[in-house]
């Protein structure tokens, strides 16, 4: 968790940023890696604050090889960034759910052409602060009548009888966040159906912060930050028929944690593809980069499911 935990701590202490620009760095005796590897460049990211501590991760270790590349990694939300991506502002778009028909339709009127690659398994997870003593799991009818449009929850007792009739505080990824639609539409039964009265922001440190300062908060996002603040969170199982269930990296892989288990993708301008630098940092990101993926918190695929990307961008 070291990579993961520097960068988490490098967000939460300089609040909410949008971007985050890793620099060229200079080799030993003043030798760049640029003059080793002839590699030069520079790669645009945004989007999923789900997926961007791998991209910055894979993006610092990448820039150690080749230094005379520039990678800056942004995250405005999966829907901010296919904005931008969609007028070629960027070259890689991050996303913790696929791509929309609307943003097809988009990227071939705009004469984009793109891969879409999966690069991770995510276990959306639902969170209370840790001194909440009384909510051990909750089932999905539960979660539903917390987060659903009109919703007359206002206390934990409204949701389970036996529990104190304390005011519920909710925070949740907003609307540009693939996180947002996935949870509603999975949870709620429509994408972008739920209740208006809780704290949203892009920025899951915002999240973290908010749940883990109020007793009778509730709120949800990428598996990777509850693992980087565990001690400061409490997860909650989720009942969806078959008994409480817990994220967990093997109730991830193994599909058990439903319905809130995810894969997570990068969606790559073609064009930009054509790249030397952008091909080589792809590359990187699903061969070595990939190592990456379980120290940050989510999970990795099959390699074969790697294996058949890689010959796709040979392609």
């Amino acid at each position: 968790m070291g990579i993961i935990k520097t960068k988490m701590k490098k967000l939460l202490s300089l609040g909410v940023i949008g971007a985050l620009s890793i620099g060229m760095l200079t080799g030993c005796g003043g030798e760049t890696q640029e003059t080793q590897t002839g590699l030069s460049g520079a790669i645009a990211i945004d989007g999923s604050s789900t997926v961007y501590p791998i991209s910055e991760a894979v993006a610092e270790e990448f820039q150690k090889m080749n230094q005379g590349v520039k990678v800056t990694v942004n995250f405005s939300g999966t829907g901010g960034g296919f904005e931008k991506f969609l007028v070629k502002e960027t070259d890689i778009n991050d996303a913790s759910r696929p791509i929309k028909d609307k943003e097809i339709n988009k990227a071939k009127e705009a004469g984009i052409d793109y891969l879409e690659l999966k690069v991770a398994y995510d276990g959306l997870s639902v969170v209370v602060n840790k001194d909440n003593e009384y909510v051990e799991y909750l089932t999905l009818e539960e979660l539903k009548k917390i987060w659903e449009p009109n919703s007359t929850v206002k206390t934990w007792k409204d949701v389970r009888d036996e529990w104190p009739a304390e005011p519920i505080k909710l925070y949740g990824p907003g609307s540009d966040s693939g996180t947002f639609e996935y949870f509603t539409e999975e949870v709620n039964g429509e994408a972008g159906a739920i209740r208006v009265d809780y704290t949203a922001s892009e920025d899951d440190n915002v999240l973290v912060n908010g749940i883990a300062g109020d007793k009778n908060s509730i709120g949800f996002f990428g598996y990777a930050y509850y693992i980087e603040n565990k001690d400061k969170l409490k997860v909650v199982p989720i009942d969806s028929g078959n008994g409480p269930i817990e994220p967990t990296a093997e109730t991830v892989e193994n599909g058990t944690y439903s319905p809130l288990s995810r894969p997570l993708f990068l969606y790559v301008n073609k064009e930009a593809l054509e790249r030397e630098e952008v091909k080589k940092f792809i590359t990187y990101y699903l061969t070595e980069g990939k190592e990456l993926v379980p120290e940050i918190g989510y999970v990795k695929l099959p390699q074969a499911d790697y294996d058949k990307q890689l010959s796709q961008i040979e392609k």
